[in-house]
């Protein structure tokens, strides 16, 4: 049994050799050959100096090689963080030079994009480009190497990978933090490999499965789509898609089994026709709840598909699961623990909270991560010990606090109640309100700023965003829209933006006041299903 996460494949390719493992605009590789994959990519980081436990970061859209490059990194005894390849280049530059990496793996084309950004991650020493042949040249002090050469330069070499044990790091998952800066979740192989065996196993994921990959492999969410796959020895059909009827297409055409989104997706694939006749046995949901009347659209038009509905963080990959014969008792609920993981809720002072009783979300087991990369307080902050009253433990155990408030019913089924900080969780990302308003204070317009979610019924929450001009600075709506669109990520742009002329209020300490904006927003944007934005 693999105690690595690389070990996934080479295990099945030692199994079933022509088995589909990938499928990639129609053409299919097969775990051997991926395996082999795999290990050409270890031996060339090797080859290229990488040392044990260091940062490997992959910024490519959906393709073989960002699966190769991820799980060659873990294999050579690196940690992989696969980057989103929507991220702005002052974002990717941020995460490449908070985690130290050393080696990064992408295109000529988002290389370009990249450019002076580069200028911030001293530590970056070797890049390695795909759809290249014959290229090793030098750019500002790093090494330019095509990925093929650098291939080749590994076979030749074959040195001997650097020994790791599970507990061991494997990757580094950045989430947005409450500071505004996005923070490093650092995944080992246990981590992976118990979250990979337990989602596969509740999915009943057998080889002939194939599951397609729409969402990004930074996304936690989206990575488990890869390792639930090679857990069970499944077919990942990866995907980079432009309109939403390429995905209902792709679902007959690839012969899809098992497809995963968040909930503004669903809500927009609920809205198209499905074939009478589909090859999906599964779906699932994280990210967000399922507004019910999305629910209700997607049985309808999916009648002989199953629905599971989860519950997941990055810091513990995924905490709970409904199973699809509760969907018509408890349509709202979040479930139970998944296997292998026990969740608690707990009151502020660490008590077990009453049934129906509302409190922190509280997760232990082997899925709880190692904790945030470089960032011993905010770490300190959510990987807790768990007190002696809740666990009935005589050593103290390390549990991952969520900062989300649930509340369990009489039979032990979870209720998403809301968040208990300020992030924004819009489009199936959790999104820091600094992080928006640092971008619009950078762009010198504006004096105050102040992001916030709004509900939404697409969306899940909209962000909004209340500014008041800079001195001297005739503000409009207009001019702060383009500094969000220049500087961030779709997701990550506000959908409404208002000027005020006066100072934002003002809480007691003086900190803007946050929750009387909320309320304020919350009236004026009031969404209701089906209405227009």
């Amino acid at each position: 049994m693999a105690t690595l996460i690389h070990e996934l494949i080479f295990d099945t390719a030692r199994r079933a050799p022509d088995a589909p493992a990938l499928s990639w605009q129609g053409e299919a590789l097969a775990y051997g050959a991926l395996a082999q994959c795999v290990r050409d990519c270890a031996w060339a980081l090797l080859a290229l100096g990488l040392a044990r436990g260091a940062r490997v970061a992959v910024y490519l859209e959906k393709r073989p090689e960002n699966v190769s490059a991820m799980f060659g990194a873990a294999a050579a005894g690196g940690v992989f963080v696969p980057v989103n390849p929507l991220l702005k280049p002052e974002q990717v530059a941020y995460i490449l030079a908070d985690c130290n990496v050393a080696i990064l793996v992408t295109s000529r084309e988002r290389l370009a994009q990249l450019g002076p950004a580069l200028a911030a991650c001293p530590d970056l020493r070797t890049v390695l480009l795909t759809g290249e042949r014959g290229l090793d040249a030098s750019l500002d002090g790093m090494r330019l190497l095509s990925w093929a050469d650098a291939l080749d330069l590994g076979a030749s070499a074959q040195r001997t990978p650097h020994a790791v044990i599970d507990t061991d790091m494997a990757a580094i998952l950045y989430t947005s933090g409450s500071t505004g800066r996005p923070k490093g979740v650092v995944l080992s192989h246990r981590n992976m490999l118990a979250g990979a065996f337990s989602v596969s196993g509740y999915l009943r994921n057998t080889p002939q499965d194939r599951i397609l990959c729409v969402l990004p492999l930074s996304f936690d969410y989206g990575l488990s789509q890869l390792t639930t796959a090679f857990a069970s020895g499944a077919c990942a059909v990866l995907m980079n898609y432009l309109l939403l009827r390429d995905i209902v297409e792709a679902v007959e055409q690839e012969a899809i089994t098992g497809l995963a989104a968040v909930p503004p997706l669903w809500v927009q694939l609920s809205q198209l026709s499905w074939p009478l006749s589909t090859p999906l046995r599964y779906i699932t949901n994280s990210g967000g709840v399922m507004p019910r009347a999305t629910l209700a659209k997607l049985r309808l038009s999916l009648p002989r598909t199953q629905v599971f509905l989860m519950y997941g963080l990055t810091e513990a990959f995924r905490s709970t699961y409904l199973a699809p014969e509760q969907l018509e008792r408890r349509p709202d609920s979040i479930g139970l623990a998944i296997p292998n993981a026990e969740v608690l809720v707990l009151r502020p002072d660490g008590s077990v909270c009453d049934a129906d009783e509302p409190g922190e979300l509280v997760h232990r087991g082997a899925l709880v991560a190692l904790g945030y990369w470089n960032d011993a307080a905010r770490t300190a902050e959510r990987f807790k010990p768990l007190p002696p009253q809740a666990s009935g433990l005589v050593l103290p155990e390390l549990a991952v606090w969520s900062g989300d408030t649930v509340r369990r019913d009489a039979d032990g089924y979870l209720y998403f109640v809301g968040r208990s900080d300020d992030m924004i969780k819009t489009s199936g990302y959790r999104v820091s309100p600094a992080e928006v308003e640092e971008v619009v204070h950078a762009s010198g317009l504006v004096g105050e700023a102040a992001a916030l979610g709004v509900p939404h019924p697409v969306l899940g929450q909209a962000i909004a965003l209340l500014v008041t001009p800079a001195p001297g600075v005739e503000l409009l709506r207009d001019s702060v829209l383009a500094a969000c669109r220049a500087r961030l990520p779709a997701y990550m742009v506000p959908l409404w933006i208002e000027v005020r002329a006066d100072a934002l209020p003002r809480n007691p300490n003086g900190k803007i006041d946050r929750p009387l904006l909320a309320r304020e927003l919350a009236q004026a944007h009031a969404v209701q299903p089906g209405a227009s934005t």
